[in-house]
C-alpha cells in the first residue's frame, strides 16, 4: 500500500495533535532561586529592575508578544516608578485566558520572599515553556503585577497596585469583556502546601479549580479550608471577571526573613502547575 508523506503528516497530526509541554517544578524552582538571587525586589530598587531585564530576557525566545506596562503609583512612600510585564500567547477564538502573580518584594530588612514573589515569578516563567508552541484557541495571557505589596498597612489604596493600574487600563480599553477566567497565583512554593478556598473569588472558578485538583489526584493539597483573601485578584473581580485566587497564607515565614529557597520545593510547584494546566484546557473547551 502506497501512503503518500502528506497522508502520513496527516495522520501523525491526528494521533499527536500540538498539545502544551509538561509543567515542569523542578525548572519552576530554578527560576525562583533565580528570582531571589537578585536580592530583596522593592518596586524601583536595583534589584528589580534586573529581574525586570531577567524575566523579560526569559520571554524573548517564546512565541508571545510582550508588553511593559511601566506606570507611576502614588504610595506612602510617595511616587514610584513600576513596571507590569505581559506576555501575550496569541488564539484565535477573541476571548482570553489570564495567568497572573506579583513579583515585587516587601520592604523589609533581609526579606528576599522567596515564596512571597518569586514562587510566582518562577511558576509563570515556566507557564510561558508550557504554552510555548501550543495549540490554543484562547489568547492566554501571562502578567508579572509589580506593587502587590502594602509599604504600610494592607489598605485598598496601598496595597495590588500593580493589579489595580492593569484593571483599570484594560477596563478602559474594553478589554476585560474578553477574558474568559483570570487566575492569580500566589506563594505557591511552600514545601508544606496547603491552598486555601478563598471565599473572594469568583465561586464558579474556584470550585472548577479545586474540582481538577481532585480528578489529578492532589486534592489534599487544595483545601476545602474557607478563607477570605484580598490580592491581586481583587481589582478584577470588583470589575466583574470571572477571576480566582490560588495562594497557600500557611506559611510561617510569610514576611520574615526566613521566606528564604529552603523552605521550598520542586514538588509543591509541580501541584499547582499540573492543575492549572488542566484548567487551562478545561476552560479552552468552554464557550
Amino acid at each position: 500500500m502506497h501512503r503518500s508523506k502528506t497522508g502520513i503528516l496527516t495522520l501523525l497530526l491526528l494521533v499527536f495533535p500540538a498539545c502544551a509541554k509538561d509543567f515542569d517544578g523542578k525548572r519552576a524552582l530554578e527560576y525562583t532561586r533565580k528570582a531571589v538571587e537578585f536580592g530583596p525586589r522593592p518596586p524601583g530598587s536595583p534589584a528589580i529592575h534586573k529581574l525586570q531585564a531577567y524575566i523579560l530576557a526569559q520571554l524573548k525566545p517564546r512565541h508571545c508578544t510582550v508588553t511593559q506596562d511601566d506606570f507611576t503609583a502614588q504610595t506612602p512612600k510617595g511616587a514610584v516608578g513600576m513596571k507590569n510585564i505581559i506576555a501575550k500567547f496569541a488564539g484565535t477564538s477573541g476571548r482570553a485566558i489570564v495567568l497572573t502573580g506579583h513579583y515585587d518584594t516587601k520592604v523589609l530588612p533581609g526579606f528576599v520572599g522567596a515564596n512571597d514573589g518569586g514562587s510566582s515569578t518562577g511558576f509563570l516563567l515556566e507557564m510561558a515553556n508550557v504554552i510555548d508552541g501550543a495549540s490554543h484557541k484562547d489568547d492566554i495571557y501571562l502578567v508579572w503585577f509589580d506593587g502587590e505589596e502594602a509599604y504600610k498597612e494592607w489598605t485598598a489604596t496601598d496595597s495590588v497596585y500593580g493589579s489595580r493600574h492593569l484593571a483599570q487600563k484594560w477596563a478602559a480599553e474594553g478589554f476585560l469583556g474578553r477574558i474568559k477566567a483570570l487566575i492569580n497565583i500566589d506563594m505557591i512554593g511552600d514545601a508544606e502546601l496547603d491552598i486555601l478556598y478563598d471565599g473572594n473569588s469568583s465561586q464558579p472558578l474556584e470550585k472548577l479549580i479545586w474540582d481538577a485538583a481532585e480528578r489529578t489526584g492532589y486534592g489534599k493539597y487544595f483545601t476545602r479550608q474557607p478563607s477570605s483573601t484580598e490580592d491581586d485578584h481583587i481589582p478584577f473581580v470588583h470589575m466583574g471577571v470571572n477571576a480566582a485566587d490560588v495562594i497557600d497564607l500557611n506559611y510561617p515565614p510569610w514576611h520574615t526573613p526566613k521566606d528564604t529557597m529552603d523552605k521550598l520545593s520542586a514538588h509543591s510547584f509541580q501541584v499547582v502547575g499540573e492543575v492549572i494546566t488542566t484548567v487551562l484546557k478545561q476552560l479552552e473547551d468552554m464557550r
